[in-house]
C-alpha cells in the first residue's frame, strides 16, 4: 500500500501560503523569504537592511529557529517588530507558521516583512510561505561548490548575496566559477557581493529591497 503523505503536506501548505499572500496583498506589504545555511550571516544581513532602509520602509522581521530567541531579541533592540517562531526541531518554516506570526503584527503599519528562515539549504526551498520574493545567502566561507550540491534553492531565489566577501583572500572560493554556475541555474537572479563586517555591498542590498517593495506596490496598483 502506498501512502501519499508528501502530496497532502504540500497541498495544505500551498493553501495556507495562498491565504498569506492574499492577506499581504490587502495591506500592500512585500514579504521576502531569506534562506541560508547556519552561520552564513542571515541576522547580520537583516541588521544591515534595517540600518539602510530606516525611514524609507516600515519593516518587521519574522525569525525562524529550531530553538532560542536570540535573533528576535537582537532585532527588537533596534526598535523593529520581531516575531520569533521556534520550530521545535523542524528544519523549515511553514506557511501556517507564518500566518500565525502575521496575526501578531500591525499589518497596517508595514511596507516590508523579512522572514529569516531556519538555517538549511534543502527544506526551506520546497515550502511556499506566501512570500513575494526569495533571497538566499551564500557565504564565501562555505565554498563555491554549493550550487552543485543544492541546485534547487539556487534556482528558486530572486537574489543571492555572496556574503563575507571580505574573506575572499583567505578562502578557497572561486568567485568567477560560482557566478558562472549560478547564472547557468538561474539566469535572471540578482547577485550581490556583501560584507556585513565592513558594510561593502549593503547599499546594493538595500536598493534591491526597496526596488522589490516598490515593484510589489506597483503590481498592486495595476
Amino acid at each position: 500500500m502506498k501512502i501519499e503523505v508528501k502530496k497532502n503536506i504540500m497541498a495544505t501548505n500551498a493553501s495556507a501560503a495562498a491565504k498569506n499572500r492574499e492577506r499581504l496583498l490587502e495591506h500592500g506589504i512585500c514579504m521576502v523569504n531569506l534562506m541560508a545555511s547556519p552561520g552564513a550571516g542571515k541576522t547580520s544581513t537583516i541588521i544591515k537592511a534595517i540600518e539602510g532602509t530606516g525611514g524609507l520602509l516600515n519593516l518587521a522581521v519574522i525569525e525562524g529557529d529550531i530553538a532560542s530567541e536570540i535573533d528576535s531579541l537582537t532585532i527588537e533592540a533596534m526598535d523593529i517588530p520581531a516575531i520569533q517562531i521556534n520550530t521545535g526541531g523542524s528544519c523549515h518554516l511553514t506557511a501556517a507558521m507564518i500566518g500565525a506570526a502575521l496575526d501578531h503584527l500591525d499589518l497596517e503599519a508595514l511596507d516590508l516583512i523579512i522572514i529569516e528562515n531556519v538555517g538549511n539549504l534543502v527544506c526551506p526551498a520546497e515550502f511556499d510561505l506566501g512570500e513575494n520574493a526569495r533571497m538566499m545567502i551564500a557565504s564565501v566561507a562555505e565554498g563555491h561548490d554549493k550550487p552543485y550540491k543544492y541546485p534547487l534553492i539556487f534556482r528558486e531565489v530572486d537574489a543571492i548575496l555572496i556574503n563575507k566577501i571580505d574573506l575572499l583572500p583567505y578562502c578557497d572560493f572561486d568567485l568567477a566559477q560560482f557566478r558562472q554556475l549560478v547564472q547557468s541555474l538561474n539566469p535572471g537572479v540578482s547577485l550581490i557581493e556583501l560584507s556585513c563586517k565592513d558594510g561593502y555591498g549593503a547599499d546594493e542590498l538595500c536598493d534591491w529591497l526597496r526596488e522589490t517593495a516598490s515593484r510589489n506596490r506597483a503590481d498592486l496598483r495595476s
